[in-house]
């Protein structure tokens, strides 16, 4: 199928499904804490759009809500809570020293190349939209994964640890058009409860290594060993 045959509905979610897949790398990119946090807010925000997109698009009311669950969670909720914690542990102007950072990225377009491979078995059986919004989730998610590996602060990894979850969501909005409410309600309440029990872990490990530098925590164990 030409992506030009595509309504422009569609065009906007695959234009949207690039952007989210963006700010993937703008965060895998971001050494600073604040705007790390901003960029997985913006990334809340697209999903959410993106959502209520295919809900107008595909006549799935229910999606509807999703966005807004989406929007107060992951838009603005989240992102504040974690603002908020990283100004009460005073790392809010902290710059997290990447490791080669050019290969990084380099080893991100990497994996959206292979996200792409890896969706070839879909075209046969998928229309456009949701062969490329496949591979931009599955894209989403090794990223999140690379940046949970590549980055030693604990708040990182939990931004990264959210954006895998937010990539899950995209795969089920676009290509099933969302979940029973009843599952995309309980993953809601468990992404909102493992924020805040993240937090409570960062001030514990604060207050036991005077650090959230998950590197110190290693050589700790390896300390007792």
């Amino acid at each position: 199928m030409d992506f030009t045959q595509l309504s422009l509905y569609d065009q906007a979610i695959l234009l949207f499904a690039a952007l989210i897949l963006f700010t993937s790398f703008i965060m895998l990119a971001q050494p600073r804490i604040v705007p790390l946090i901003h960029a997985f807010a913006w990334q809340g925000v697209l999903l959410a759009v993106t959502t209520t997109l295919v809900a107008y698009a595909t006549d799935h009311p229910h999606l509807y809500i999703s966005a807004g669950m989406t929007f107060a969670l992951k838009a603005l909720l989240i992102p504040w809570m974690l603002h908020r914690l990283a100004v009460r542990l005073k790392i809010h102007r902290d710059i997290e020293a990447v490791t080669y950072p050019s290969l990084t990225l380099l080893a991100g377009a990497s994996l959206v190349v292979f996200s792409y491979y890896v969706a070839i078995p879909i075209v046969q059986l998928s229309a456009l939209v949701a062969r490329n919004a496949i591979a931009i989730s599955i894209a989403i998610i090794l990223l999140g994964m690379l940046m949970m590996i590549t980055r030693k602060k604990a708040i990182s990894q939990v931004v990264g640890f959210m954006s895998i979850e937010n990539g899950l969501f995209f795969a089920a909005v676009v290509s099933t058009y969302g979940m029973p409410m009843v599952v995309e309600l309980g993953v809601a309440f468990d992404v909102l409860v493992a924020a805040i029990l993240f937090g409570v872990f960062f001030f514990q490990m604060r207050e036991s290594i005077d650090s959230l530098d998950v590197d110190r925590l290693n050589r700790l164990r390896e300390g007792d060993e």
